[in-house]
């Protein structure tokens, strides 16, 4: 069996960036099995198989595994995915194009909204499936210290403590006092189990207030060695999440709230997620996240 695939960068305008990612085409003969041994063998952040829709009017069934373990929702693949598939629906055109693509996920129907204009890179943006929860406890400051490689007092600022929210995928979400430190962190394997790996969550997001691009509102880290990612270039996932932490310890106001988040940074892959919060009646009502999307490559695997 041979079976066509693209690469693609996401949450990035330029190559090389952001966050890689696999699309292999026509996938329904596969087992899952080798869908994971797909996944290890191209050994990104996360693979998509690219199956027919349940529902004729939606635009694909998607599969999403990382090189350990299978994934019901991923931000950069529902992006990178759309943005591909728009590219391919508007193939030969030269002008202005917007596509609404629908892809049918673990978690459920994910609409994103592609915009295509000549000579820039695609971009995309996803309708959070889920509203961000709490979803559990972390254990005590000096354990999470201790599991990143830092000291606890570099753990919080400002009221910010560490949570777990969920939306699909749960994330601990670590707030660090400096772009030093968080810029320091790393999986301290030793210590990594009692603080990360036995709380049921994907991955660590850490993030600071200190960035490196005056237009961006938050630096971002996501380790998640147990999903077989130890870094991540850019999380989509956690950062529909992060909504939920941003507006419980902002305390933001009634209305719609743009901000930017820069990751990757540390990797060499620097990136860039257009996270949106709609507030009302002192309620997240409404989280979107976006980027650009670019085509690195495309090929055959054989099985």
């Amino acid at each position: 069996m041979r079976l066509a695939f693209n690469t693609m960068d996401v949450f990035t305008d330029r190559r090389f960036g952001g966050n890689p990612l696999g699309v292999v085409h026509d996938a329904e003969g596969l087992t899952d099995a080798q869908m994971q041994n797909i996944a290890r063998e191209f050994n990104l952040s996360e693979t998509v198989f690219l199956l027919p829709p349940v529902n004729p009017a939606h635009s694909a069934r998607v599969r999403i595994f990382t090189p350990a373990k299978e994934l019901p929702f991923a931000g950069h693949p529902t992006v990178g995915t759309a943005a591909l598939l728009a590219e391919m629906k508007f193939a030969g055109t030269t002008g202005n194009g917007e596509a609404l693509i629908v892809l049918e996920q673990g978690i459920g129907p994910i609409r994103v909204g592609v915009r295509l204009r000549p000579g820039l890179a695609t971009f995309a943006e996803l309708d959070a499936p889920r509203a961000p929860i709490e979803a559990g406890a972390l254990p005590p400051v000096d354990i999470l210290a201790a599991g990143l490689g830092l000291i606890p007092s570099e753990i919080g600022f400002e009221n910010h403590r560490p949570v777990c929210y969920a939306a699909g995928n749960a994330f601990a979400f670590i707030p660090v006092s400096t772009r030093e430190a968080i810029g320091r962190a790393r999986v301290n394997a030793p210590h990594w189990a009692p603080a990360f790996q036995e709380q049921g969550i994907v991955g660590a997001y850490l993030y600071t207030r200190q960035c490196e691009h005056k237009s961006s509102s938050f630096h971002a880290r996501m380790f998640a060695p147990d999903a077989g990612v130890t870094e991540d270039p850019a999380t989509g996932s956690a950062a529909v999440c992060f909504a939920g932490v941003i507006d419980r310890f902002d305390d933001l106001p009634d209305g719609t709230h743009r901000r930017t988040i820069e990751q990757g940074f540390e990797m060499g892959r620097p990136s860039f997620i257009s996270l949106v919060l709609h507030v009302d009646g002192q309620k997240l009502e409404g989280v979107r996240i976006g980027g650009h999307v670019v085509r690195v490559g495309e090929g055959m695997i054989e099985i």
